[in-house]
C-alpha cells in the first residue's frame, strides 16, 4: 500500500472521511492536496500534514470553474494526477412533500453535479498515469431511506455515475469505484448521536454491532486506489458493518 510519489486530490477533506482518508494517504507517501469549502478548518488540519507533501486549496466544489483550475493546477505544479477522492457532500432530511426545492437543487449540484466536474476535468490527467477514481457514495444510495428523499436520491445517481465512469474509461486505464458507507461518526453526524433512540435502532441493525468510524472507510478508500485493486473497477463497495447482508428483519437474540 505504497503511495509514494502519487498525488491525490481529496475533496471534503477539512473533517470526518475525508480528513481521514487524506492522511492515511498522506502516511503512505502521497501527496495530497487537502479541498474543501470550510477554509479556517481546511487551513487548522493542513497544518497538521507533512507541509512538503501537502497542498490545500478552499473551493465549492459545485463551482466547475474552480474544480477545473484546481486540476489544471495541481497536474502542473505537482507534475500529475494519480488519484481523484470525490468525498464532498451534503445532506438534508425530508421526504417529497416537505424537502426544500434549494435543498434538493444544492445536493444534487453537490453530491453528483460536482462529481462529474471533478470527474471530467481530472480524466485528461489520470489516463496519462494509469490513475483512478474513488467516490464517497453512501448505502442510501443502494436503497431508499424513510425521510431523505432528496440524499437518497443524489447517492442513488452518484452510484449509477460511478457504473458508467468505469465502463467508459476502464479501456483508458483508468479505475472507477466509490465507497458506500452506512451511519459513520463523523462532524456531520455528531447532532444524530445526541439521539439515543437513533443510535440504538443503528445499533440494533448492525450484525457488527458498532458504528462506522472514519478511519473504517478511508482504509477501503486506500484499498481501491491501490494497485492491490488493479482488477476492481465499478464496484459500489458497501462499508456498513454488515448491515447489507441483512434482509431487512430485526436482529433476533437466540434462545
Amino acid at each position: 500500500m505504497d503511495f509514494t510519489g502519487k498525488v491525490v486530490i481529496a475533496t471534503g477533506a477539512a473533517s470526518g472521511i475525508g480528513e481521514a482518508t487524506a492522511r492515511l494517504f498522506s502516511r503512505h507517501g502521497a501527496t495530497v492536496v487537502l479541498v474543501d469549502k470550510a477554509g479556517e478548518r481546511l487551513q487548522q488540519v493542513a497544518s497538521s500534514f507533512p507541509p512538503e507533501r501537502t497542498r490545500w486549496r478552499v473551493l465549492d466544489v459545485a463551482d466547475r470553474r474552480a474544480v477545473e483550475r484546481l486540476v489544471a493546477d495541481t497536474s502542473r505544479r505537482l507534475g500529475g494526477l494519480d488519484v481523484l477522492f470525490n468525498n464532498a457532500g451534503e445532506y438534508a432530511e425530508g421526504d417529497a412533500e416537505d424537502v426544500g426545492f434549494d435543498e434538493w437543487e444544492r445536493l444534487f449540484a453537490v453530491d453528483v453535479s460536482a462529481v462529474l466536474y471533478a470527474c471530467r476535468a481530472a480524466l485528461p490527467h489520470l489516463k496519462k498515469r494509469r490513475g483512478n477514481i474513488v467516490n464517497t457514495a453512501s448505502m442510501s444510495g443502494l436503497g431508499g431511506d424513510r425521510g431523505q428523499v432528496a440524499y437518497s436520491a443524489a447517492k442513488g445517481a452518484l452510484v449509477n455515475l460511478t457504473r458508467c465512469l468505469a465502463i467508459d474509461h476502464a479501456r483508458d486505464g483508468v479505475r472507477v469505484n466509490a465507497v458506500c458507507p452506512s451511519f459513520t461518526r463523523t462532524r456531520m453526524t455528531t447532532k444524530d448521536e445526541r439521539n439515543p433512540r437513533m443510535v440504538r435502532a443503528f445499533l440494533d441493525r448492525m450484525p457488527m454491532g458498532r458504528l462506522g468510524e472514519a478511519e473504517d472507510v478511508a482504509k477501503v478508500v486506500l484499498f481501491l486506489a491501490s494497485d492491490w485493486a488493479g482488477f476492481v473497477t465499478g464496484v459500489n463497495l458497501p462499508v456498513d458493518g454488515g448491515l447489507s447482508a441483512s434482509n431487512g428483519h430485526p436482529l433476533f437474540e437466540l434462545p
